[in-house]
């Protein structure tokens, strides 16, 4: 208690013994050094006593052999400060790597009403890939760098997509800023949760390196008539073509059309029930007689259980699944380049919209929120509303 082991004189001529040398920073705070054999590099370790409670805590701090020996001390005295500040803040003893964090993240996900294991499966499909084995997953949250976030955020932007994985020869493109922002999402997401449960005690390192690109997720701008819808499911096979026209009937979006079953149609009611979705919630949709006609009839033989949009072999629809069909069916009626499933659900918004009905019904509709149709659909009300005042001129 009380050595000096500021300086490389001091450390080296320190006997060697299993109990640190600690010298006093502050109140409750200490320094200790310590070395096991008269030859060895030697460690550095933090004790801290909380003022209030009296609970002692001690971390260990490494050896920090990669200084210079002239740096260490000044290095372990930094480092120390700042795992004081973080418990004196009310930060955990024990520090979690990223990794850690986002794992916990998931978990909570998980176990969480209303958002279950769809949101928390695509949460850890995108740790495993960018988190978990990149080098800002070893870090322990509570040394978080912006520099680190700004890396991982750059090589992230950086990898290019493999179009098709499965060719010889795969082709890539560059990867979207929409993209990119989703990913930081889920990784700002797991960050904030940490820094809510006290894991780490300031958002310093993402809260500016994590933000989402503004403009990355514009406008939709392919829009299909009635025409082009008429004349793609006149191109559609006959497998997928009730998908398809349950697309121009519903504002939903792909996903949650494939996992309705039969039992969330209640056809004396003539109501739809929405199970899990982006949207986070269920949410109940009246239909019109001519559409709950139509689902009605896709209920004949089936189980409640089974997919109301069924392939030939009674599964239900997915990504990999419409995908090709969608691509062959969108060229064969010549619609315009970038035509894809999710098209469908934006022609029938934009429709929604502009045929006058109010933002936040098409924003339940749809299952997302009023600012969101704002942002993508408002301006469709400006051209509406400019429409009507020139039918005012004399």
């Amino acid at each position: 208690m009380g050595a000096k082991i500021d300086t490389v004189d001091a450390r080296t001529r320190a006997k060697p013994r299993s109990e640190p040398y600690w010298v006093r920073l502050a109140g409750g705070c200490m320094l200790g050094y310590r070395k096991l054999t008269a030859g060895s590099v030697g460690a550095w370790y933090a004790r801290y006593r909380d003022p209030e409670t009296g609970h002692r805590a001690k971390t260990s701090l490494g050896d920090f052999s990669k200084l210079p020996l002239a740096q260490r001390y000044d290095a372990a005295k930094k480092e120390a400060e700042q795992w004081f500040t973080h418990l004196g803040r009310g930060g955990a003893v024990v520090a979690s790597t990223v990794k850690a964090v986002c794992e916990n993240y998931v978990k909570h996900v998980r176990a969480t009403a209303g958002k279950g294991d769809d949101t928390a499966d695509d949460l850890q499909a995108r740790f495993a890939r960018w988190v978990d084995d990149a080098p800002i997953g070893r870090v322990a949250v509570t040394k978080l760098t912006r520099r680190q976030v700004e890396t991982w955020r750059a090589e992230l932007a950086a990898t290019p997509v493999v179009i098709d994985p499965r060719a010889k020869n795969p082709r890539t493109r560059t990867r979207a800023a929409s993209s990119v922002n989703r990913d930081c999402a889920a990784l700002r997401a797991a960050l904030n949760y940490a820094h809510d449960m006290d894991d780490v005690t300031t958002d310093t390192a993402w809260r500016v390196a994590l933000r989402p690109t503004k403009g990355a997720d514009g406008r939709r701008t392919v829009y299909l008539d009635r025409e082009q819808r008429r004349k793609l499911i006149g191109c559609v096979d006959e497998e997928f073509v009730e998908f398809v026209k349950g697309m121009t009937h519903l504002p939903l979006r792909p996903g949650a059309l494939a996992a309705l079953t039969v039992g969330h149609l209640d056809k004396k009611n003539g109501v739809l029930s929405i199970g899990k979705d982006k949207a986070g919630q269920d949410r109940r949709i009246k239909l019109p007689k001519a559409t709950a006609s139509i689902l009605a009839r896709l209920t004949t033989d089936k189980l409640p259980a089974a997919p109301l949009f069924a392939r030939a072999g009674g599964g239900a629809w997915n990504k990999d699944a419409w995908k090709k069909p969608m691509k062959a069916a969108a060229a064969a009626a010549g619609l315009p380049a970038g035509t894809v499933l999710y098209t469908l659900r934006h022609s029938t918004i934009t429709d929604l919209v502009v045929g006058g009905l109010d933002l936040l019904t098409v924003a339940q509709l749809s299952g997302t929120s009023v600012e969101m149709i704002e942002k993508h659909y408002g301006h469709l009300r400006a051209d509406h509303a400019a429409e009507a005042l020139a039918k005012l001129v004399l």
